[in-house]
């Protein structure tokens, strides 16, 4: 199986989120890691599953200037496709990752878990969760 982990991050804490997947299914199955400026609808083909990775920026939104021009450029070509998202914050509710979650189930994607979310850096807790939220991009 075939993943692509695409993830923003700008303090770190999405990265370690990411590096938490990235090690779950590291020997399960095959992940490349890309960054959401190299990444676009052409990308989708050569996987079978996806986890999307951005913080909370401004007033609780995707990161806008690389993140969510990518995200917009993929979200018609998500029905079907299995994905995982998760992402960090530092205030708020997590309102980004429900509205993010909402475009997703509305663009027909299958979202293999809830979102995983971390205030700041992932604890325990976030890092088990984002395991389970890999291994089920596999299941």
């Amino acid at each position: 199986m075939k993943i692509a982990l695409v993830y923003y991050s700008g303090t770190g804490n999405t990265e370690a989120m990411a590096k938490a997947i990235e090690d779950e299914l590291k020997g399960k199955a095959d992940v490349d890691t890309i960054d959401p400026a190299a990444f676009g609808p052409g990308d989708l083909a050569a996987y079978d599953a996806f986890a999307f990775g951005c913080p909370a920026m401004g007033s609780e939104v995707l990161e806008e200037d690389i993140f969510e021009p990518m995200f917009t450029a993929i979200e018609g070509s998500l029905s079907g496709r299995k994905i995982l998202l998760f992402g960090s914050y530092g205030w708020g509710d997590g309102e980004w990752m429900r509205n993010w979650k909402e475009r997703c189930i509305a663009d027909g994607a299958v979202l293999v878990s809830e979102p995983v979310i971390a205030n700041e850096a992932p604890d325990d807790e976030a890092v088990e969760a984002l395991k389970k939220a890999a291994d089920s991009l596999i299941a």
